[in-house]
């Protein structure tokens, strides 16, 4: 069709930037706009919205993106694909017909199915499959209450037949971030099944600009080196037939496109090396990335392999109740008037063994003789969680209230009573990759599409000779780049004064990428930061299992923390369940620095 396939993005999760479609169509030409509105935490919001009526379970602002570009795209030709369909892509591929059809816009809505699959859990378990927890390793059957969803992660190729099939709009369920790229790109170029290296050239692309403006600075590490970061564009990648590619931006808006913004979100939410989707393995150890010009990066090398055998599903379940109160401590004598609020809470509530869960954190965030009232404040918050509502609803709530004026001097808090919230939590497993059956429907027309067939023998390509193909986790020997680390006098300051860390959260597992600017830097944090040393680090991290994998060709060290967040953002107690600022928290650990690594740090 085309020599390059401008395919950009809108939607880096269910409640981004509503304007970002329209810009996108109106700031300069594109050929398809895709949008990812999904998360494990968005499933639980839409189920909960299906629950209370069964015609929802979609991205409903979705609609009033698509009645923004509807008639633009229709009339230039831009092809919309998005995962907004969530729970009900049937009802969301309605609601936009009737959309166009108010519009006066003549369009065809494809959307996939075939991704849930509650019908079959007990035929599944019937047939030998344990549904075991990747994390926990324990059988679905172990589990004492009711799964309120599942879904399994669907592929690239349901999309190419829809777009085959002349659909304007593709509406997809769960649907992986990255699919959302790889489908259009493999319908434009006609790639094969067995094209392993632009699959997994389209899997990267779609898993760089799958955030939205996070790959165009937005929570970029060293974000003073980004203009205009109040309003950046969003992602723009320019696809070439041979699977390499450009990343880039409209002209003039704002943020930024530069080797260290996408290694940022390449870093995000990975664990090792090989990064496995339902249409091709893709090798992150073999990502090639240079400054072509100003907010343009061209990302090439990439090599892929068949996927695994399996598919991964998102299985939600019913996990309890929690609530949340937090004690603002002001002034003297911080520590005790933290120990009496929480002894009396406790008391008054029957004891903290009357929980099934509970988390205290006291955070220090008062000065000596401050100069400002708010800078006196401590925080001490106290979470609590139970299958029972009643024990973490207002009888939970109220007794901090009774508290008020019969406890610590400066009592008050940060929040009134609140009642109980729901918890979902997550249980990812894998079932084979022929249990899915996906299916497109474009008019009365029902596409059966089959699993990728994996080759009986496949001998991986050979990485490049600089680049470290590390295929396990490493301790923390230096990795394949040439030359010695840099050695001699040291300075004591943050990682961050010469390194930069994206961190996220994979179910209850937190991933921090960490990467340098140099090589010579590299080789300084490749032998620095072992396991060991960010144990020592991250206290947080202490008890965990930590994994750490090797990205040479990226400058880059990534760290999985298993368990750091429990069961998961939608159960877990911690303040930050996205893990979220975990990169930055590393980054400010004061660490020895060889001088001769700063001369080129950011300043």
């Amino acid at each position: 069709m085309t020599d390059v396939l401008r395919i950009a993005n809108c939607s880096g999760f269910y409640g981004d930037r509503l304007s970002a479609a329209r810009e996108m169509v109106e700031d300069g030409p594109i050929d398809v706009l895709t949008g990812d509105y999904l998360a494990e935490l968005t499933l639980m919001i839409l189920l909960k919205d299906r629950m209370k009526d069964p015609s929802l379970g979609y991205a409903r602002t979705f609609l009033r993106q698509l009645e923004e570009v509807a008639a633009v795209c229709k009339a230039r030709g831009i092809k919309i694909v998005v995962n907004a369909g969530g729970l009900n892509p049937t009802g969301l591929a309605e609601a936009a017909r009737a959309l166009y059809r108010k519009l006066g816009v003549n369009a065809v809505v494809a959307h996939l199915e075939g991704d849930d699959l509650m019908p079959k859990l007990a035929e599944l378990q019937a047939h030998g499959e344990p549904l075991t927890h990747l994390d926990k390793g324990v059988p679905l059957s172990t589990l004492q209450v009711p799964v309120l969803s599942a879904n399994a992660y669907l592929g690239g190729w349901g999309i190419v037949a829809a777009l085959d099939r002349g659909a304007d709009l593709v509406i997809c369920p769960r649907v992986t971030d990255a699919a959302l790229t790889l489908g259009p790109a493999a319908w434009g170029f006609g790639w094969k099944r067995d094209d392993w290296d632009r699959l997994a050239a389209g899997v990267v692309a779609g898993h760089i600009i799958e955030c939205g403006a996070q790959c165009t600075g937005g929570n970029y590490a060293f974000f003073r080196e980004v203009p205009d970061l109040h309003h950046p564009g969003f992602p723009i990648v320019e696809m070439r037939r041979d699977g390499t590619f450009v990343i880039t931006k409209h002209p003039g808006t704002g943020g930024l496109v530069s080797v260290g913004t996408v290694t940022a979100q390449l870093l995000y939410e990975i664990a090792g090396p090989a990064y496995p989707n339902p249409d091709v393995t893709a090798r992150f150890d073999t990502i090639g990335l240079r400054q072509e010009g100003p907010d343009r990066v061209l990302v090439s090398g990439i090599k892929g392999e068949p996927p695994p055998p399996t598919t991964k599903v998102c299985i939600n379940h019913f996990g309890g109740y929690r609530n949340v109160m937090t004690f603002v401590l002001t002034g003297l004598d911080i520590e005790e008037k933290a120990r009496l609020a929480e002894e009396t809470l406790w008391s008054l509530v029957g004891g903290r063994e009357h929980f099934a869960e509970t988390r205290v954190s006291l955070e220090r965030a008062d000065r000596p003789d401050p100069g400002r009232n708010e800078e006196a404040f401590a925080y001490l918050t106290i979470a609590v969680k139970d299958p029972d509502p009643q024990k973490v609803g207002r009888a939970f709530t109220s007794k901090v209230v009774e508290m008020a004026l019969a406890s610590y001097p400066g009592f008050t808090m940060t929040s009134p009573p609140t009642s109980e919230s729901q918890i979902g939590v997550y249980w990812p497993t894998l079932v084979p990759a022929d249990a899915v059956e996906q299916r497109v429907v474009v008019g009365e027309e029902t596409i059966p599409i089959p699993p990728t067939a994996i080759p009986r023998a496949f001998t991986p390509p050979a990485a490049p000779a600089s680049v470290g193909r590390a295929a396990a986790p490493t301790s923390g020997a230096p990795a394949t780049i040439g030359g010695a680390a840099p050695g001699g006098p040291t300075r004591d300051l943050p990682l961050g004064t010469i390194c930069g860390a994206r961190s996220g959260d994979k179910g209850g597992n937190a991933n921090v990428g960490v990467w340098a600017r140099s090589a010579d830097a590299y080789r300084w944090l490749a032998g620095y930061l072992t396991v060991a040393r960010l144990r020592a680090l991250l206290a947080e991290a202490r008890d965990l299992e930590v994994e750490r994998f090797e990205l040479p060709n990226l400058l880059a060290l990534n760290f999985v923390l298993k368990g750091l967040l429990g069961d998961g953002v939608a159960a877990s107690l911690r303040p930050d369940p996205q893990a979220k600022s975990l990169g930055e928290y590393l980054r400010a650990k004061v660490v020895p620095i060889p001088l001769a690594l700063l001369a080129d740090a950011p300043r």
